[in-house]
């Protein structure tokens, strides 16, 4: 659901919704072509690169195909949410199949629910009672997890570890609905592997666990703290204004309050909604402002931004409690 600013912002939007740009999205499909574009072309040239080079390269583009595959889930650069399904379950960044994420993250825009470790499923925010019963090294791991270094160092792991449990225990309960997706999304990720070792020189095991997790690692950068506890859900989303590296890398996503609030504008438009409105948004966000990424770095590199336990766990119910750990970053 979209939140305006007020009815000038609305009849704006509508306006540029009526443009060419916005209609033939142009942006979106140009960058589906530079994705997809580079990253076979990393891929086919990486004996020339050579193999450390290549797999940076290849984590780089797989972590902006993430940010790709937001976009396709917010319905850019169609309509239909299954022809861009297609242009997103390529499993370029190894992990995840597009359809668990879509369904997650879209779970993820409830608003009222964020940072909630019971309602939300992107939150690095775990309930007192999955702490207390927590052993000593779990708890140390969920604690480096909330500096800088930790979330690009194990927050992919607890990431990748959280699905694979949330997959078997659907399972367990006898839901099946996200098997096909899987059996889908690993069918297609071992064809790659085996393309990049005999045609690439690319090992499968560099690649998934090289690209791969790198990947996931870069998408941790956008995410450390761009939504954090607080009493209004409104205050709970960031802006941060990054450089343009990582905007063009994250689509723009570091402006989570506007997209939060707009999941409907594509990607191309979101600096200059905020930067027209930007003293209405960091009011309506409680100022929640970051001046980029290199400040995060600057000030919790090996410090907790906060403490894994949600502020207001004691006022959770422990019913239908997920894992402690989230499944996407």
């Amino acid at each position: 659901m979209a939140i305006y600013l007020d009815d000038t912002q609305r009849t704006a939007l509508a306006r540029q919704a009526a443009s060419l740009t916005w209609r033939t999205q142009w942006p979106t499909w140009l960058l589906i072509v530079t994705i997809y574009g580079g990253w076979f072309s990393v891929a086919t040239h990486a004996r020339a690169l050579g193999l450390p080079l290549t797999i940076v390269l290849l984590a780089l583009l797989g972590a902006w195909y993430m940010s790709l595959q937001h976009e396709l889930l917010h319905g850019h650069p169609t309509r239909s949410p299954l022809f861009n399904a297609l242009l997103g379950c390529a499993p370029l960044a190894v992990w995840f199949p597009y359809g668990v994420y879509r369904d997650s993250h879209l779970q993820h825009h409830d608003d009222p629910h964020l940072t909630l470790p019971e309602r939300d499923p992107e939150s690095y925010f775990v309930s007192q009672h999955v702490w207390q019963r927590a052993g000593f090294a779990i708890r140390a791991l969920l604690t480096f997890r909330n500096t800088f270094a930790g979330r690009l160092l194990v927050g992919p792991a607890f990431a990748i570890a959280a699905t694979g449990v949330n997959a078997l225990d659907k399972i367990k309960r006898g839901d099946w609905r996200d098997v096909p997706m899987w059996l889908a999304h690993l069918a297609a990720l071992a064809a790659l592997t085996v393309w990049l070792q005999r045609a690439c020189g690319i090992p499968a095991w560099v690649f998934i666990v090289g690209a791969g997790y790198g990947s996931l690692s870069l998408g941790s950068i956008r995410s450390f703290q761009e939504h954090r506890a607080a009493h209004a859900h409104e205050h709970r989303t960031v802006i941060n204004e990054a450089g343009w590296f990582w905007r063009l890398l994250f689509l723009n996503n570091n402006y989570h309050a506007v997209h939060h609030d707009l999941p409907h504008v594509p990607w191309f438009a979101l600096k200059g909604v905020y930067e027209e409105r930007r003293a209405a948004y960091l009011a309506r966000n409680g100022d929640f402002l970051v001046k980029g990424y290199k400040e995060w770095l600057a000030t919790y590199a090996l410090t907790a931004v906060s403490h894994a336990v949600h502020p207001e766990s004691d006022n959770l119910s422990s019913a239908n409690r997920p894992p402690a750990i989230q499944a996407f970053s």
